[in-house]
């Protein structure tokens, strides 16, 4: 072959890194969109709105890091209820299985905070720039005094938003009621101060400016959803069956004048996607379940005077027709609904069973290292021990302890009326146990503590617990 005959190479440049197009999505109306609303008011009135309720003079949900307790109204966590957040995460964990596997993304399209704070934004969006089509003209317009008007004033929205949003965040952690005026005041702490700028920065970087990159690139959920996803799972699909082929047609169209499907390749679908995905090619980690794309096709749909459902929450065996959508309901008894079923109610009836029948003592007996056994001035035996009261309840509570093990055993230190611990606080004292010489020879010899404790108010109302310790003999 000559060598003006041998084929000539062509460069290739490829793009390691592709800049995102900012993705304006449509507002879409409808039923999904209406309780898409009701959840993010619903979930902001409670993230925003509980901080400020009170409960017996303090914040009623709390949780105070640097004193290591958690207030949650009435129940009192400590740093010790380690068993707790163990039993919490697998409620979590099974939880998040078992509503992927029933329905799929429904988490991630109506509470995700993700979802909410972007939709936040979005609304904003709209309501100082306007329409879809108006923003993206705003876009292309060059800089000039009414487009930087129009921007600084949804600036000024996304900061207020951003900030209370990071002020609240704080205000979990240390009470509200007086951090608020403490910013305005300039004596916040620096760590709350800290926290709020941190929260409301993230707020404003996933909100406004990553927005669905955040879902599509950052987000596990998105990556692994399919290992819990059957084929029973409700989730967006489009019926291509129905759909296809897929073209345009005038509004008073009849469907036999042309041998095309339902779809009218209106572009609605892609439109109010806040992920810029279409979704009539099938099911893609990118769709995050928020039915926008439901609630637009249907519009066309109506328009058009077709049926509704084109796009519709659905199931792989329905859309194969091994079963009818009136059958959906009937697959939810399948095994694995059923196993992740039975793991979360066993995990919640659990938590709250240890929650409220727990100890609200907690003790810790350690033995004096320095001195592991001594004759005391009455010529018996005796070993010295520091006994630690954690008060796990909001009111004052006495302790009373007792020991028992070896005959003729006897305990000194403790004082008279018992050892009165305030709520949510500790105390220390030391005691001595004692006994003849010739009941603990020499070796460890296995001994009790009984601690009988009781509200400071209502001395009748006891409890005891007990704790093992070792005696030390000579």
């Amino acid at each position: 072959m000559s060598e003006t005959n041998k084929p000539q190479s062509k460069e290739q440049v490829v793009h390691l890194y592709k800049k995102a197009e900012r993705i304006h999505p449509k507002k879409a109306d409808g039923k999904y969109a209406n309780i898409r609303i009701f959840m993010i008011i619903a979930t902001q009135l409670f993230f925003y709105g509980m901080p400020w309720l009170m409960w017996d003079d303090r914040q009623a949900v709390w949780f105070d890091l640097m004193g290591r307790h958690f207030y949650i109204f009435g129940l009192v966590l400590m740093a010790n209820d380690l068993l707790l957040l163990t039993g919490l995460m697998m409620i979590s964990a099974f939880g998040l299985f078992w509503w992927t596997t029933i329905a799929g993304r429904l988490w991630c399209g109506y509470s995700c905070p993700q979802t909410v704070y972007t939709e936040i934004m979005l609304w904003i969006d709209h309501l100082v720039e306007g329409d879809r089509n108006k923003r993206l003209k705003l876009d292309k317009e060059p800089w000039n005094a009414r487009k930087i008007r129009i921007k600084l004033t949804k600036y000024l929205l996304i900061f207020v938003v951003a900030a209370w949003t990071g002020i609240t965040f704080a205000g979990w952690f240390t009470p509200i009621r007086q951090f608020v005026p403490d910013i305005f005041q300039g004596t916040a702490g620096n760590v709350a101060l800290g926290t709020a700028f941190v929260y409301g920065l993230v707020t404003w970087l996933f909100g406004h400016i990553m927005r669905e990159q955040v879902c599509l690139h950052m987000c596990p959920y998105a990556r692994f959803q399919s290992a819990m996803f059957d084929h029973d799972t409700l989730i967006i699909s489009y019926d291509a069956a129905r759909g296809e082929p897929r073209g345009a047609r005038k509004k008073n169209a009849k469907p036999e004048d042309k041998p095309l499907g339902d779809c009218i390749n209106c572009m609605a679908c892609v439109q109010v996607c806040p992920t810029g995905i279409d979704i009539r090619d099938g099911l893609q980690y990118q769709c995050i379940g928020c039915a926008a794309c439901i609630d637009a096709c249907n519009e066309i749909m109506d328009k058009m005077n077709y049926p509704r459902g084109l796009i519709r929450y659905t199931t792989e065996g329905v859309l194969n027709k091994d079963y009818t959508d009136t059958d959906i309901k009937k697959r939810l008894a399948r095994p694995k609904v059923m196993i992740y079923t039975t793991a979360l109610v066993l995990a919640a009836v659990g938590l709250f069973a240890f929650a409220f029948t727990r100890d609200t003592l907690n003790v810790d007996v350690m033995k004096d290292r320095a001195v592991m056994a001594r004759t005391n001035k009455q010529g018996l035996l005796e070993n010295t021990y520091r006994l630690r009261f954690t008060n796990a309840s909001e009111h004052p509570q006495r302790v009373k302890v007792s020991v028992s093990g070896l005959k003729d055993i006897r305990l000194t230190g403790q004082p008279e009326n018992g050892t009165l611990v305030q709520g949510g606080g500790s105390e220390m004292i030391t005691v001595q146990v004692a006994t003849q010489p010739e009941y603990a020879r020499k070796g460890s010899h296995p001994i009790e503590f009984t601690f009988t404790y009781f509200p400071d108010k209502a001395p009748n109302e006891t409890r005891e617990l007990k704790e093992k310790a070792s005696f030390i003999g000579e």
